[in-house]
């Protein structure tokens, strides 16, 4: 199922929203209190008993852990967990923690009650989990000073912070870690409903004219994620803007969507490449990641993390034993003949 792309339009289009510009885009559309977050209505609702009963009890909230997929929210949820209980957030990640002192500087500046979000928790190095352990429990950090026989260990004092943990995949953390964490809560993909709202909302923001049906096209090609569905909305507004339009329509939207390379259903070129790999190279599978990696030229953790979610979601491919295979709705949404390519 070929797209075709206009590449003028294209290099246009990306040339009118700078990289800086787009941040203070995504950040201006994040909701900033549980009432105005869509969707996630199970996690908001134990978030609402958590911070209700912590604030009877006049205590800090327990550690929280929030894991999903990419762009679900999780960030977004604890920047919104420090509002409603009215503490500031400190913003660090796992790859950004090099050593100790580190996270031993950032802990000791926390006050009382205060949030530290850690995105991508699971990759924090294992010397700095130990650490955690004792300042998720204890609330101290033990120290070491000097080396050889001179060495002395202190132990520091800290306040009762929160720590808000964000992973991608919880099966990386382990189990001490992991145990420590007094709420667990997992985001799951959002409905098309769902994302439609989300992209209404945020074009109000952006004071851009938004069409139902686009809406509904837009929605659809989401991969039910918010942070692509925003994406695609701030897409669509720069093709209307060259296009000397004020509005997003059905058409606006249809274009966009073609000149990005994805289709009614959300896939775009890579996973097409994924799926045409495994139907013609290796006969509709079973396949081995690291096979379909090398043919595609992409990274074989970034397949399992990107894209084969929403592709067995959609039920385009199926995960088994012996590696990946194809199944007859990939055959039939591409346009091959399963007897022929077999």
């Amino acid at each position: 199922m070929a797209i075709k792309r206009n590449t003028k339009e294209t290099k246009l289009m990306s040339a009118t929203t700078s990289a800086g510009s787009d941040e203070v885009l995504d950040f201006n559309l994040r909701p900033n209190k549980l009432d105005d977050y869509v969707g996630q209505e199970e996690v908001k609702l134990n978030l609402k008993y958590l911070i209700e009963s912590a604030r009877l009890r006049k205590e800090h909230l327990d550690h929280i852990l929030l894991h999903g997929a990419p762009g679900l929210g999780k960030t977004t949820l604890a920047n919104i967990i420090g509002a409603e209980v009215g503490v500031s957030v400190k913003v660090t990640s796992g790859p950004a923690l090099e050593k100790q002192g580190d996270i031993a500087s950032i802990i000791t500046n926390l006050r009382e009650g205060d949030i530290l979000f850690i995105d991508e928790i699971h990759r924090l190095k294992p010397a700095l989990e130990e650490i955690l352990y004792s300042a998720m429990e204890d609330y101290a950090i033990d120290l070491v000073i000097g080396k050889g026989p001179a060495a002395k260990t202190m132990r520091l004092k800290l306040p009762k912070f929160t720590l808000i943990g964000a992973t991608t995949k919880v099966s990386m953390l382990s189990s001490p870690l992991r145990d420590r964490f007094g709420a667990v809560y997992k985001l799951q993909f959002y409905s098309i409903e769902e994302i439609g709202k989300i992209i209404t909302r945020s074009a109000n923001i952006l004071n851009f004219d938004l069409e139902s049906e686009a809406a509904a096209m837009i929605a659809k090609s989401a991969r039910q994620t918010p942070r692509i569905a925003n994406r695609l909305l701030k897409r669509a507004r720069d093709y209307a803007l060259v296009h000397g339009k004020n509005n997003i329509d059905k058409v606006v939207a249809t274009k966009c969507l073609q000149m990005l390379g994805i289709d009614e259903i959300g896939m775009d070129e890579s996973d097409r490449q994924i799926l045409i790999s495994i139907i013609e190279k290796f006969r509709g599978g079973p396949v081995g990641l690291n096979s379909i990696a090398a043919i595609v030229s992409e990274d074989a953790e970034t397949i399992e993390d990107v894209y084969e979610p929403y592709l067995l979601q959609l039920g385009m491919m199926e995960r088994t034993a012996r590696g990946r295979i194809a199944t007859d709705l990939a055959y039939s949404h591409l346009g091959f003949n399963k007897t022929k390519n077999a």
